[in-house]
């Protein structure tokens, strides 16, 4: 009730007025003032925002241009090098247990493209600690001797321990300098088309995987394993320079101290360290199938000459394997197409390679899993960028690719201890490589959902 006594308050919708009954500002106290008590106000107010990058802003990314696409020429000539010359490791896993090393079994020599495999991979973040560090210039420069020169010494070898130093790491760790720095470039200048740019340099790791083991098997019986060696070496050599002019990264060095907690703070992100253990499972189940893939063949009935061609026709399966995946994961998203390019990986070593006794199921067999498989390679650098800082993607590429290189040192060996345990069958290494491979999808499967929840049709 109102006595009448009560003294009529005014409101003030000032907000300058309010202002000042607030902070006990006067009419005397200066703009400057004033200004400087606002937004002293505001920064308690609101929580401090980080920095505006302008290299990692969707809308900075040319996506095209001639730069970015000489730098795709560049990626698909370090591609063709590396991963190319990896992927015909199954002509040298026979060629060394008919030749100079038939005294070894076939698990002690399997160690020599698994380790080689290994270096190429475990390098990386260590490759990707002087790319985003230095660019891309002394990683190709140092990388195209290591490669070129091991290549070199290899054809001159005789002696186990000659090809293990020569192939297995020396030119392998070189391979590794060519790799990263390619993959890390193209996702600096690309970001609604990456998947399909990366894609179209992972076709070079394909074409190579198709012409170096043609040159290699034809080369030997004509002239002799040295000079089949030194062409590639040769080869090689000549798309390294046109990778040296071409390959740029369109972001600046970082010129970071070196930390070594950089390459342990990204696995404490859940999608990361789901995708890491994704690429190491699948690369532990696949690797046998490129080192043992020709002496299946062989050992089924195959003629050598024809077996050794298996490798050739897996790697030309590839190439639409390590292109198509890129272009539709942009679309409708990367992780779902990893996913089911992974998934019928598995369903084809299961279903098709371990019943398959005769040449046309090893001839089938072949281009389908090159295909299917191919996605695991040439979409994994898009998944690491997707879920990755751009300033950091050099060191997350390398360090989820040296996981894999864990599975690929160890899957080959055994691979080839388990074609011993068998009285050389290959079932027992047939079902190690389809299970881990499952394991791989399943795993791919849980860093999509972490990401974006059980909704299917959600493109991620």
């Amino acid at each position: 009730m109102s006595t009448g006594l009560e003294k009529e308050v005014p409101v003030n919708n000032d907000p300058e007025s309010q202002l000042q009954e607030k902070t006990g500002a006067t009419d005397a106290d200066s703009p400057a003032d004033r200004s400087v008590t606002s937004a002293e106000q505001n920064v308690q107010a609101e929580p401090a925002k980080p920095p505006y990058n302008p290299w990692a802003d969707p809308s900075s990314f040319p996506d095209g241009g001639t730069q970015a696409w000489l730098t795709v020429l560049g990626g698909f000539c370090c591609l063709f090098n590396s991963w190319g010359w990896i992927n015909c490791i199954g002509v040298f896993q026979d060629y060394y247990m008919d030749v100079p090393l038939r005294q070894y079994s076939a698990s002690t020599v399997a160690w020599i493209p698994a380790v080689e495999t290994f270096f190429m991979l475990a390098c990386g973040p260590f490759a990707g600690y002087i790319f985003d560090n230095y660019g891309p210039r002394y990683l190709l420069l140092v990388g195209s001797f290591m490669h070129v020169f091991g290549l070199m010494m290899t054809s001159l070898s005789t002696e186990y321990y000659q090809f293990m130093l020569s192939q297995g790491v020396c030119s392998a760790i070189g391979a590794c300098f060519l790799f990263s720095p390619a993959m890390a470039c193209i996702s600096t200048w690309f970001y609604k088309r990456r998947g399909m740019a990366i894609g179209i340099c992972a076709a070079g790791s394909s074409l190579g995987g198709v012409i170096f083991p043609i040159i290699v098997s034809h080369m030997i019986n004509e002239t002799g394993f040295g000079w089949a060696m030194r062409t590639c070496a040769f080869l090689i050599l000549f798309n390294c320079i046109i990778a040296i002019l071409t390959l740029r990264s369109r972001i600046p060095p970082a010129g970071r101290k070196f930390e070594l907690m950089a390459f342990v703070r990204p696995m404490q992100e859940v999608p990361l360290l789901l995708t890491t253990a994704a690429v190491f499972f699948f690369y532990w189940g696949m690797f046998p199938v490129m080192s043992f893939i020709t002496a299946v063949g062989n050992g089924r009935g195959m003629s050598l000459q024809l077996a050794q061609y298996l490798v050739s026709i897996l790697n030309a399966g590839s190439i639409f394997g390590r292109t198509l995946p890129g272009i539709l994961g942009d679309k409708i998203g990367r992780f779902n197409v990893m996913i089911a390019f992974c998934t019928m990986t598995c369903i084809f070593m299961l279903a098709i390679w371990i019943p398959a006794k005769s040449n046309a199921g090893q001839l089938v067999f072949a281009p389908l899993f090159g295909f299917s498989s191919g996605a695991a390679i040439g979409l994994t650098p898009a998944l690491i960028a997707q879920i990755s800082p751009i300033r950091e993607i050099g060191i997350r590429t390398g360090a989820v690719f040296a996981a894999g290189a864990i599975g690929a040192l160890t899957g080959s060996p055994i691979g080839g201890a388990l074609i011993s345990r068998d009285n050389g069958g290959y079932l027992y290494m047939q079902l190690f490589g389809g299970c881990c491979c499952i394991v791989g999808v399943l795993f791919f499967l849980a860093a999509r959902i972490n990401i974006a929840g059980l909704e299917l049709k959600k493109k991620v």
